[in-house]
This record gives C-alpha cells, structure tokens and sequence, in this order.
C-alpha cells in the first residue's frame, strides 16, 4: 500500500495538524475548502488545495474522492467528524484506489451502530450498561422499553457521537419530548434516526482508553484519558491520565478496550469510551473509530505521534512498540477553546476574530489568522490548548497561566471560563464527573453577565476618545488649574455607565466608579496603563464603533450599543444566533405562558429552543419553519399580559 500524496478530507486545526506529521514524514499534501474556507490556514498550509463547492461540501464523499484524483493523491485522513466513521466513504475510498487511512468500513459500520455495538460488545466480554437497541423504533415500543429499563434514562442517537441525539430522562412523562428531539437532531446529524435506550448512571466519571492496532493481528493500548468535564455531553476538558485510574483499574479497562478492537477486527486508531462508577466498576458507551479531538494529551504523556502511526499502520507496517513498551509520563490537560457564550448557555458564537494571540510555552493546535470570519457553518471550537508536566497540579497551572495570557477578541469564547474550572477545588482535587459542570457551575455568578471592571471601562473610554487623534498631545493650552473632565457615557450590553478623562499633557486619566485609571502609552494594540499601584497592559481591537476589550478579572468585555435580551419584559423574542428555523410551535394569536418553546432554531448542528420571556398573547410570528434568521432577527412578538393597564 505504497503512497506519497495524502489528501486530508477535514478543515481547521485537524486538518492543519495531520498536514504538519505528514509533511514531516515527507508526504505531499492535499487540502480541501468550502467556499466559507477560502483562504482559511489549513487550506493555505498544505501543498495543494482543491475547492469542493457550499458550506456542507465536506460531506460529499464523491466531491473528496473526486478532489484526491484531480490532486494526485493515493491515500485519504478523514481526521474527525465529517466522513470520518462512515463506512460508505471508506468503501467508497477502497473501490476508487485510494487507501483510507482510518479502520475497516466493517469495523467502523459495527461501531458506528450503538446499538449492534453495545450486542457485539457484551458478547466479547466487555461489561455493558443495561438498556435497548432493538430495531422496533415505534414511540410506544420506546416509551414501554424505558419503562422497563428504569429512570433516569438516557436517549442517544444509535448512528451519533459528540452529545448530538442525547437527551437525559428522569421521569416517564418527559420521554416523548426527549424521544422527538433526540430524533430530529440525530436525522439532521447522521441521516439516521434510529435511538437507543440505556440506564444513565448519575455523575459518574467518563474515561476512555486510546487503543492502536495494525494489520498484522496486534493490538495494544496507549492509556486512559478522562473526558469527565462536559457540558451537553460535549467534552470541555480532557486529561491524561485519569486521577481516578490506578495501574490495577488501568490495566483491566486496557484489557477490555484491547477485547473490544479485537472483537471488530479493529486496525488503525480508535478510542473505547466507559462510564466508570465511584466503585470502580466500568461499562461500555461507545467506540470512536477515528482519531479524537483529546489525542494531544495522549501524545504528550507517551511522546508518540498517533498520526505518524496512523500513516504507518495504513501503508501495511506493524506497531512500533508492544504493550510492555508504552511509558507514560507526567500528566497532560487539554481544553477546548470555543466560540461560545456560557453566560448565555453556551450559544455558539459567530464573528470575525480581531485578535489571536496563543501563549506561548504550550501546545496550541489551531488553524485560526487573525481577521477570518468564524462562521456558524461548523462547529464552534476555535482550538485545542494542551499543557503538558511532571505532575498534574504543574499541567493545571501552567494551563491556567497560558489561557490567561491568550488573547482572542471579536467574538465571545469560553476563555475565562475555562481557567475558571481549572481553578475550581473540586477540579483541583481531582474529583470532577460528568455532572461536574452542571452541578458547579450552572448557577455560577461567574457564568453571569456582570458589569464590566471600571478599569476596563476607563479604558474603553481613553480608547473611543483616542481614535484618530493622538491622545498624549496638549489639548487645551497652558494652565495652572486643574485641567477639565471630559464625561463619557458608554454602553454595554444593555448596560449605560458614565466614565470621565482628563486630558493633560502626559498620562490621560481615566475615572470610572472611583477607580483612577493612568493611561500611558499605545503600543501595537496594547493600551499600557497603570491603576490601583499596578502597571499592565491591555489588547484592545476595534470593529466599526464596537469596541473589543480583553478585560480585567477574567472577564472579555465588548463596549457596544445597547442590546436588548433574547426575550425581555417587552415581549420581543429575537434570535440570539445565526441559524434556520427547524419548528414553529405557537400560532398568531395563541396564548403562551413564560419559558413556553415559541420556535426551535439550528445553529452549529445544535438544536436551540427559543422559549417566551413573558406570558401573554403572541400578537406577530415573523418567522416560518425552513426559514434562514440572522442573530438578533425578530422571531416574534408578545403582547404581555396586563400591557397597558394602569396599576391600581
């Protein structure tokens, strides 16, 4: 299976990363864009690179095969997500010539089943939840197997992966919704609707084992990762290994996961997921038949290169290393940068990224330039941020210090609050499960939208004053008084505060709630100043008159006209993102209480319920299902109950 051109049918930090091991190995490289891509990083990173058409054109496996002939190419990465667990694909690969570098389409059809492959599964041996995957898809069918399988309940789509499908169940009467919504997004994920049903075991840890196998019949397994800290089901943050695995536990679920690949005639890279209770006991959730978006932390406690070996299984040669072989060491924590709200329950963000600045002493894996558009065509993760050390308390550290020192601004990230939950006791100490998040941080203040810190405020004053201008220069002539406050009223979100300057030859002072505010020198976007006894610096970026400010106390502050919420006291709902219009619940006219579902939008492959701020009558629904909305666009209007009585 001889080859020397690759073409990487994915976009962004995945493509981008596989493009960079298979460069250093000598290969030639093909990349793949949409027409929202153009000129994107990984697109301009590879050797060649070959346009596929609309946004959803990754998906089109003909495209890609078409695309690696035109190029030269002999062989295909899939990276992850897109084609890359689908067996059509790789057939299809197979059949044109081109070797597919990922597992057998038999492998990947069993595994990409939940259903077959839990079957197959507790067959090998490997311990499995209880639960249903019959090929009986009626509701009744469903909401009789819940009952019997017990609450709470977990609904995953059969075809899925990455909390796409999922819905949590804990009583009878809620399954029927969870049962509908779990089916329309899996059928607009995968194209295939079919559900299972398994006992959820509450809050307990996610740890998945990364196994490798070649076509010569060994299989060996690379460690453990916990992936406990999700929200959505969507992994947060990854660390190798697990702080709840010893080598006794580590050595069994190996041996489980090895059962597992053996029993589908695994080949390549492929991850076996488990739940795994305060006992110690495991059980399977699923096998990933690609590549993950954690195996950063893998690499960095085994110094391997699992892409490297990807390539080498895929042109006919054997594991480097036995299972005695593997070393890790030290404790590697990886974080998923995304362009998100989590004060806005993680609404996925679109924009144009003003500022990218990663920090430097760690593993930044990424395909981002500054001025790309991020677009709500794909998914929202911007980057990967790997720190690697001796011990896990020095990788917690040094990760938190380097999201600190990351600047991105344009468009919201989950940044502070990723350093957030690295700083949290419980993460700390080791003992977050998958119900970490929701149990910590759900009613967080952190999470909570909040003023901005009067410093930053200060400055985004002198800033909105200094465009054009040169601030430090004497503005009003020789004086021997006091020179005069200039007063400023700024707007943030729905938010109005007053800041005063005073201009004066040398340092302009800012004054925002009692804080004084030293501005000293503009310097490559950083605003350099000193306050409260302390000297730093601030990266700031304009965008038309909106001001993007890297704020103090762990906070991204944009000072921007007044927006109004999703759905305010005045009874207007609007869209809080770019995206389509899946469903219309309620008619003109209707009456609709507070917190009822008006419409449900997508956006970045997620459902969104848009839900009624107020109770009252819906007096205008500007919008219809299949309809295409921008963020902010009007949904519909509510005329609240008791509008323009006259309290008594």
């Amino acid at each position: 299976m001889s080859f020397d051109t690759i073409l990487i049918a994915n976009r962004g930090e995945i493509a981008a990363r596989i493009i960079r091991t298979a460069r250093d190995m000598g290969y030639r490289t093909v990349a793949v864009y949409t027409e929202p891509d153009a000129g994107a990083a990984h697109m301009l990173g590879a050797d060649v690179a070959v346009p596929l058409g609309a946004a959803r054109a990754y998906l089109d496996g003909d495209a890609i095969i078409a695309a690696a002939h035109r190029a030269g190419a002999q062989a295909v990465h899939p990276g992850y997500g897109f084609l890359s667990e689908n067996p059509a694909f790789a057939r299809a690969c197979a059949e044109a010539g081109l070797v597919f570098i990922g597992p057998p389409a038999s492998a990947m059809e069993l595994m990409g089943s939940k259903g077959a492959a839990k079957a197959a599964m507790a067959a090998a041996g490997v311990p499995c939840l209880p639960g249903y995957q019959g090929a009986d898809q009626t509701d009744a069918v469903l909401q009789a197997e819940g009952g019997r399988v017990g609450f709470p309940l977990m609904v995953k789509a059969s075809a899925g992966g990455g909390g796409k499908g999922m819905r949590l169940v804990h009583a009878a009467d809620d399954l029927p919704e969870a049962l509908a919504r779990a089916r329309s997004e899996a059928e607009k994920s995968f194209g295939d609707g079919t559900l299972i049903l398994e006992r959820a075991l509450i809050r307990p840890r996610h740890v998945e084992i990364q196994v490798f196998a070649d076509g010569h019949g060994n299989v060996i397994h690379l460690g453990e990762r916990d992936c406990s800290v999700q929200r959505r089901h969507q992994k947060v943050v990854e660390e190798a290994p697990s702080p709840a695995v010893d080598a006794e536990l580590r050595a069994r679920m190996g041996a489980a996961a090895v059962d597992a690949a053996l029993a589908c005639g695994y080949v390549g890279a492929g991850t076996v997921e488990f739940l795994l209770d305060e006992g110690g006991d495991f059980f399977f959730l699923e096998m990933n038949t690609r590549l993950q978006v954690e195996h950063p932390v893998t690499e960095a406690i085994t110094g391997l290169d699992l892409v490297e070996w990807q390539i080498r299984v895929a042109r006919g040669e054997a594991l480097p290393l036995r299972q005695d072989q593997v070393v890790l060491t030290g404790h590697a924590i990886e974080v998923r940068l995304y362009a998100e709200d989590p004060a806005q329950g993680y609404l996925p963000q679109a924009g144009r990224l003003l500022r990218w600045r990663p920090a430097p002493g760690l593993r930044v894996d990424h395909a981002l330039a500054e001025g790309q558009a991020v677009s709500a065509d794909y998914d929202p993760m911007l980057a990967k941020i790997i720190a690697h050390g001796p011990d896990r308390e020095t990788a917690r550290r040094r990760l938190i210090a380097g999201l600190d020192g990351t600047q991105v601004l344009g468009l919201a990230t989950n940044r502070a609050f990723l350093a957030a939950v690295l700083r949290h006791e419980g993460f700390a100490a080791g003992n977050a499960t998958t119900g970490f998040l929701e149990q910590e941080f759900a009613g967080d203040a952190s999470l909570a939208p909040s003023a901005p810190d009067p410093v930053a405020l200060g400055l985004a004053a002198f800033l909105f004053a200094a465009r054009g201008t040169d601030p430090f220069a004497p503005r009003f002539g020789w004086s021997n008084g006091p020179r005069p406050l200039h007063r400023f009223r700024l707007a943030q979100g729905d938010g109005v505060h007053d800041v005063a300057l005073r201009f004066a030859p040398g340092p302009v002072v800012a004054l925002a709630d009692g804080i004084r505010v030293s501005v000293t020198a503009l310097r490559d976007d950083l605003c350099h100043f000193q306050a409260e006894g302390l000297a730093s610096a601030m990266p700031f970026a304009f965008e038309g008159d909106t001001l993007h400010l890297d704020g103090l106390a762990l906070r991204d502050v944009t000072l921007a006209p007044p927006q109004a919420a999703q759905a305010g006291g005045d009874g207007r709902l609007l869209a809080p993102m770019a995206g389509a219009v899946v469903s219309v619940g309620v008619q003109p006219g209707a009456r609709v209480e507070r917190g009822q579902v008006i419409a449900v939008l997508e956006a970045m492959k997620m459902e969104h319920p848009l839900k009624a701020g107020v109770a009252g009558r819906l007096a205008a629904l500007a919008v219809q299902a299949g309809q295409q909305v921008k963020a902010r666009q009007l949904i519909a209007e509510i005329e609240p109950e008791n509008a323009g009585q006259e309290e008594t």
